[in-house]
């Protein structure tokens, strides 16, 4: 039974180094996986807890979503070996979380005559997962505008691995695994423009089997409310010619920053914390949005303004239209609606990226692209603020290996996709 497995997975694997679409979602189905997969019960991982086959929870993880010889965007990997990133090489995965690979690259520059250092922790959530050398955050030991402790920082602190949150047939979300309550049983993942519809008396998962409705199994956070997204069943992939668009929605309390407000409370309240979030666009902002194609040129239209560099959630929560709207093939590029909202994500990542803070583009300089170039030390070297030691290979992979003739000859920041300042 054993060889079987071994040699099942083997052929999955193959499948994958060839580019065969397999099911990726297959093994977690939107809820609690099998059991075997991550635990053992009778050799776990010495040293660990739960019976887990890794250290701790997220090298369980990674485990899986982490594998050393990948070539490039890969399946559901969400993290580049060392090995496959070696100095002035980027992280392979192009997910739309982005890639944990990026905390383990460094830079250093000297700008105006002044040395430093961009700390490779910046540029994402810190997971600890000891087997694969990520450790908690070093500086922020609580989440920025929050009190959550870095230390216990992991996958599974976003993640709920057995994930009890479900939506049923009617749309409405419940929560499973209560003692003295039952519910319809999870029959699928929820996550994918394929997923399957529930019939009465059924459920499927809630995306990406994030956390909500009163979650409060995490230390020190509790998740109100679901988020709403809809991905493509491939994802992780180029967009050197193709968009990964995710249909992100919103709809009362279900939004994505009441979400991530979970850990960064203080980012919606006070202090220097204080751009708008779960606020419809507006006539102006919308109009800008749909009308900007890049610096200097404002002559887009509504229908092909969509850029998932600068996402926003629909003022839906109906995840038949978000289906239809999730596309990795351009499918479907309207930009947004006056009523819709931006959110967390329309400026970060879940997961990590190339630039600190996990921004979704470089905002430590005026301009992306610098003289029709993406700026790196090898093609930039007289403006090393906007190369900031990075090569321009690296500088193009963290922008999901766009070529920078999608861009002006002298980009400046997509702050201004919706604002139009440049």
């Amino acid at each position: 039974m054993k060889v079987a497995r071994i040699t099942l997975l083997a052929l999955l694997a193959a499948l994958v180094a060839v580019g065969v679409s397999t099911t990726a979602y297959a093994f977690h189905s939107g809820g609690v996986a099998e059991c075997g997969g991550c635990h053992s019960m009778h050799a776990p991982k010495a040293g660990g807890t739960a019976l887990l086959i890794g250290i701790d929870q997220s090298s369980t993880c990674l485990s899986c979503h982490e594998h050393a010889g990948d070539t490039g965007p890969s399946s559901y990997h969400i993290s580049t070996a060392p090995a496959d990133m070696p100095v002035g090489v980027p992280p392979k995965q192009r997910t739309p979380g982005g890639d944990f690979g990026w905390l383990k690259k460094g830079y250093t520059m000297t700008i105006r005559g002044t040395t430093s250092t961009e700390l490779s922790e910046t540029h994402g959530h810190n997971v600890v997962a000891a087997d694969f050398a990520y450790i908690a955050d070093p500086t922020n030991t609580t989440a920025p505008g929050g009190t959550f402790t870095s230390s216990n920082l992991g996958c599974q602190s976003c993640h709920d691995p057995h994930s009890a949150v479900r939506r049923l047939s009617d749309g409405s979300y419940v929560r499973g695994g209560v003692v003295g309550s039952a519910t319809a049983p999870i029959i699928a993942s929820g996550s994918y423009n394929n997923s399957a519809i529930p019939a009465a008396g059924q459920a499927v998962g809630v995306y990406r089997l994030l956390r909500g409705l009163n979650d409060g199994s995490q230390p020190g956070a509790t998740f109100a409310g679901v988020p709403i997204a809809v991905a493509p069943s491939t994802y992780n992939q180029t967009e050197a010619t193709q968009q990964v668009r995710v249909a992100y929605g919103a709809t009362g309390t279900n939004t994505w920053g009441n979400w991530c407000a979970t850990c960064h409370a203080g980012m919606h309240s006070s202090g220097n914390y204080v751009h708008p979030i779960d606020q419809s666009l507006g006539t102006g902002v919308a109009a800008v949005y749909n009308a900007y194609v890049k610096s200097g040129d404002l002559t887009g239209a509504a229908a092909t303004s969509f850029s998932s560099l600068v996402p926003y959630a629909e003022n839906t929560g109906d995840i038949p239209t978000l289906k239809t709207h999730s596309s990795n093939t351009g499918a479907f590029l309207s930009g947004p609606a006056t009523a819709d909202k931006v959110m967390c994500l329309t400026c970060h990542r879940a997961h990590a990226t190339g630039f600190p803070e996990m921004l979704r583009w470089n905002m430590e300089g005026e301009f992306m692209v610098y003289n029709s170039l993406w700026p790196g030390t090898d093609t930039t070297p007289t403006v090393p603020q906007f190369a900031r030691g990075r090569l321009g290979v690296e500088t193009q992979a963290a922008y999901y290996d766009r070529p920078v003739t999608q861009f002006a000859s002298y980009q400046r920041v997509l702050c201004n996709k919706c604002h139009a300042r440049d």
